[in-house]
């Protein structure tokens, strides 16, 4: 595929890889070249809408009339959030299901017909977006009804999202193939982890065609009316169900990086697992912060979906943030990799930069997008929130930092591991997580002090000047200047990144394995002793971090409810 591996098969197509000691299929290892290649074209366009969006935003340059904005938001929207990630999260599948066990991907026909159809529903989708014209809205990324979007824009989202759907049977297939030849044997935790991913993939997936089909119905004229507050209810649970993809996979490919890089091995599989399965009831309940201003809902929907329900999602979330880092000290403890509180983290591999995206992305992830999600999340709190620029602040603070990062970090083991290339630049790939990371994490944290604290609203172009009235954001200008000077460093992080990755597979030298990582996995034995389980290793050093951690979230949580007070006066 593409004609840029370095790597031989044996008569059956089968390799083994001289770093992970995996067993690889060429079929699977094609298709995953094919997606993850399609991935990055998609941040490439994203990347090049952002900088126009920043620009236009940052008001001292305004870069974009109101039309054009609303075109290049949506493109810039849906490269990002939708297409970049999904096109990953299928090689993620096939990552996680076929290299992890060793086999052949089955039905290599509906992969590429799954392709064929994302591709296909992707470029409809722009095109749509970028041709339409009155009475045709800009979709944005929620293309809410009874505003119409092109025709086009809503038959691109089905095929895409059909194609998506089809992409992911070999994966499940797999899955049942693996199951019926070894019915007593249990999953790894990385394949377990993409099961979840899919099956949570899945339920996003048929929202989004549940919401979709009839709204292309009513675009053609087969159906007469759609109720908005019923395409509200339905479309969210792709709107943000699709960021639950995100989240499960990323999660996945934290174990998976942590373990490969690192030499982190599995605190206790079983509660990891447990909290995958807490996602699959709980993590879809997430969608409802957007909708605790909807008249539609009653009081019992919002309580129940922010409080009970929403908690067994956390919970999960609070497992994996112990279990990944305690994973990682016990693995490097018990390799003799550094001692003290904090000596296994020193010592890290932090040159690499598969290790530090991946740490960077369990950092802001956790600090900027997981604690601001819980609280937009929160009834009351929501009200400082909504539609304000603080959300998308937040799932910048998720998508764009945290599973951003991780696929970046994947992403530079990819162009190693499955094409067989060296990274170019050593030092400029060291720097570009570091770079990428630090100021989209300013960007996220701009947008969401300008949110809560100034009620700057999300979707306007521009802000001094909203027509109708005579409330004043000056007081905001500065702070736009520092989201609008680390938005444009952190657009230029991204394209570092891709820089690297197309030049690595252009130029790079064959990749021929990794020492450090080939002595991390060899340690143990060469000692002569069997290592000692993991929970027989001190993890005081993940202890500290994870208070650290709760006493920001403390902090956090009442200063929203301090601002909240404040705003919403109680007595006289």
């Amino acid at each position: 595929m593409f004609g840029l591996s370095t790597y031989t098969y044996d008569d059956e197509g089968f390799r083994t890889c001289n770093t992970t000691g995996l067993t690889i299929h060429k079929s699977a290892e094609d298709m995953v070249k094919l997606f993850g290649v399609t991935g990055i074209v998609a941040l490439l366009v994203g990347g090049i809408f952002a900088l126009f969006v920043a620009l236009t935003r940052w008001e001292i340059v305004g870069l974009l009339g109101a039309a054009d904005y609303y075109r290049y938001l949506t493109i810039h929207a849906w490269y990002l959030l939708i297409f970049w990630m999904v096109f990953m999260e299928i090689a993620i599948l096939y990552v996680g299901g076929n290299f992890v066990l060793g086999r052949r991907l089955p039905l290599q026909s509906l992969a590429k017909a799954g392709y064929a159809l994302m591709v296909g529903g992707a470029l409809l989708i722009t095109w749509g977006t970028w041709t339409q014209s009155v009475p045709d809205q800009a979709p944005l990324l929620t293309s809410y009804a009874p505003l119409p979007s092109p025709t086009e824009f809503y038959l691109g989202v089905d095929l895409f999202l059909l194609g998506a759907l089809v992409a992911a049977l070999p994966f499940l297939a797999t899955i049942w193939r693996e199951k019926r030849e070894h019915p007593n044997r249990t999953l790894p935790l990385i394949t377990f982890g993409a099961f979840c991913t899919s099956i949570v993939a899945a339920e996003a997936i048929v929202g989004g065609l549940i919401t979709y089909v009839p709204t292309l119905a009513w675009r053609l004229g087969y159906l007469a009316h759609i109720d908005p507050a019923w395409y509200r209810q339905m479309y969210w649970i792709i709107g943000h169900g699709s960021q639950q993809i995100n989240l499960l996979a990323m999660i996945t490919i934290w174990y998976f990086m942590t373990h490969v890089i690192g030499g982190a091995v599995v605190a206790s599989e079983k509660v990891s697992r447990f909290a995958f399965v807490l996602y699959l009831f709980f993590i879809n309940m997430g969608a409802a912060h957007h909708l605790m201003s909807d008249p539609a809902v009653g009081l019992g929907w919002r309580l129940w979906n922010t409080s009970y329900a929403a908690y067994g999602a956390v919970i999960a979330s609070m497992i994996h943030a112990f279990a990944i880092p305690a994973g990682l000290e016990a693995g490097r403890r018990r390799k003799n990799k550094g001692g003290g509180l904090f000596g296994w983290l020193w010592s890290a591999p932090w040159r690499d930069p598969g290790f530090s995206a991946t740490i960077l992305s369990i950092i802001l992830f956790g600090f900027l997008g997981g604690i601001t999600g819980v609280m937009m999340g929160q009834m009351q709190l929501n009200m400082t929130w909504h539609n304000t620029l603080a959300v998308p602040g937040h799932f910048h603070g998720t998508v764009a930092t945290g599973t951003t990062l991780a696929f970046m970090g994947l992403g530079y083991y990819v162009v190693r591991l499955v094409f067989g290339r060296e990274w170019i630049g050593d030092i400029l790939a060291t720097v570009q997580p570091y770079l990428y990371g630090a100021a989209m994490g300013v960007v996220a944290l701009m947008m969401m002090y300008l949110g809560v604290l100034f009620g700057v609203p999300r979707r306007h172009p521009s802000v001094m000047d909203i027509p109708g009235t005579a409330f004043s954001f000056e007081a905001a200008t500065p702070f736009f200047a520092v989201f609008g000077i680390f938005a444009v460093l952190a657009i230029i992080g991204g394209g570092l990144f891709l820089a690297i990755a197309v030049g690595s597979l252009l130029f790079g030298d064959p990749f021929d394995g990794d020492p450090r990582i080939t002595a991390l996995r060899t340690a143990a034995a060469d000692g002569g002793e069997a290592p000692a389980a993991p929970h027989h290793q001190e993890m005081r050093g993940t202890f500290v971090f994870v208070l650290v951690f709760f006493v920001t979230f403390v902090v956090l949580w009442a200063l929203n409810w301090v601002l909240l007070a404040q705003l919403w006066q109680i007595g006289p």
